[in-house]
């Protein structure tokens, strides 16, 4: 087998086998495939597609070129949650302790972000005392008691992706939905879940600005999920404007726990009731998803799900009083208030701007070596839609130096009001099962 014959095979527009497929990905991942080999493949790729067939054996061909994490040991249906990103998304830390309380095990691995704040971990590790170095016996034992652990992610899962994603970077093939799909897919199957629920983004804060362009990766995805054996379903959801009200790892904790306690912003809410009813369904606690919206109701009212992650962060040696007193949470030293300059409604909030302006702050990391400020970041006093009056606070500003000059003209270029009656964004504009 030649790569020279495949490159060729899939530029005039014919299918590769699936033992092509795992040539190229096996010798790809050892070195003796070379980059602009595999780079003419990724643009042949682009121009030609790749069939469902071909997207399943992409994606399992990464997912067998490394580690796969091996969590039978853990009773019941493992569902795992993915999102393709966003400013403000704070869903895996309330959905982890309220799909926990009704009987999902949640079994997370997770990694420090890049980009406007940090990962779950980083989230995580604003309380005082919690971290994710356990082993793997420790990891499924905390999972078995408490039904929700979260562990740093290992560092030899899908190295073929990690290769892939490099390259696809610098020769302009990351746009192509057979290739994002299954490099998200190949990390989710190796990761070890049962099911798989996927919260894809739409919108100007999105990957996929567009709901036609997000509903082809969404469809793409739940086909391979499907196609290699993992109940997949996907729920497309709304990225014009930030989710929630906060931006910033100590300040989308305490939204985290304000939202199970039942006192959280209505989108990010609705948006981790929704995705967790999939999960609930998928994991086979519930017959409808109904059924599963009102058992996460239930825990919420009731108390169980802020009780769970009270559990959840001491276990992993986290200060758990944090959820009655969130001011323990680390602080930023100073305030300021950005005041709307004029009368009318939010118009727009452009999502990627705002989280810009936040890691200025500090809140995210623009390189892997930077160090993240747990404390500093923005919360967001209105919405698109909202009603503003001169001198009312568009956004509060949590920092830990005083000139913040950079970080509100930011936010005055990307926040912008109307005199006309604006209609807020569709949050979630429909669930893909198949």
């Amino acid at each position: 087998m030649r790569m020279v014959d495949l490159i060729e095979k899939k530029r005039d527009g014919y299918e590769l086998m699936t033992d092509e497929i795992n040539f190229i990905i096996s010798g790809y991942t050892d070195g003796s495939i070379p980059d602009y080999q595999v780079s003419a493949l990724m643009m042949a790729i682009v121009f030609q597609g790749m069939t469902q067939r071909e997207r399943a054996d992409l994606t399992m061909a990464m997912v067998k070129s490394g580690d796969q994490i091996d969590l039978s040991q853990i009773e019941g249906i493992i569902v795992d949650k993915h999102s393709t990103g966003g400013v403000g998304d704070t869903t895996t830390l309330v959905l982890g302790p309220l799909v926990a309380s009704v009987g999902v095990p949640v079994a997370k691995m997770s990694g420090r972000g890049l980009g406007h704040t940090g990962g779950t971990i980083d989230k995580l590790e604003s309380v005082s005392g919690f971290h994710v170095e356990i082993d793997n016996a420790e990891f499924i034992d905390l999972v078995n008691r408490n039904k929700i652990a979260v562990i740093g992610q290992s560092g030899n899962l899908t190295p073929a992706d990690k290769k892939l994603y490099a390259l696809r970077d610098v020769t302009a093939t990351v746009e192509s939905i057979p290739l994002i799909a299954s490099s998200i897919m190949s990390k989710k199957i190796a990761a070890g879940a049962d099911a798989i629920v996927l919260d894809v983004k739409t919108g100007a804060g999105a990957f996929m600005k567009t709901l036609e362009d997000s509903r082809e990766l969404a469809q793409a995805m739940v086909r391979i999920g499907n196609n290699v054996g993992r109940r997949t379903m996907a729920v497309i959801s709304d990225m014009s404007q930030p989710l929630g009200f906060a931006i910033g790892n100590a300040l989308e904790v305490k939204e985290a726990i304000d939202t199970l306690k039942g006192e959280g912003p209505e989108d990010l809410t609705e948006l981790c009731l929704t995705l967790g009813s999939h999960m609930v369904y998928l994991a086979n606690q519930a017959s409808s998803l109904a059924e599963a919206r009102s058992k996460l109701e239930a825990a919420i009212k009731d108390g169980s799900a802020l009780e769970k992650l009270k559990d959840f962060l001491n276990s992993q040696g986290g200060d758990a009083t944090i959820v009655d007193q969130p001011e323990k949470l680390p602080q930023a030293a100073y305030t300021f208030e950005l005041e709307a300059k004029e009368d009318g409604y939010v118009a727009e909030i452009v999502a990627d701007e705002v989280g810009t302006a936040a890691m200025i702050l500090g809140a995210g990391r623009a390189t892997k070596e930077s160090v993240i400020d747990l404390a500093v970041g923005l919360v967001l006093r209105k919405k698109i839609g909202d009603q503003v009056h001169k001198g009312d606070s568009l956004v509060t500003i949590y920092s830990n130096f005083e000139d913040v000059s950079e970080v509100k003209q930011k936010l005055y270029d990307n926040i912008k009001i109307t005199t006309e009656k604006i209609v807020p964004p569709i949050l979630i504009h429909e669930a893909i099962t198949e």
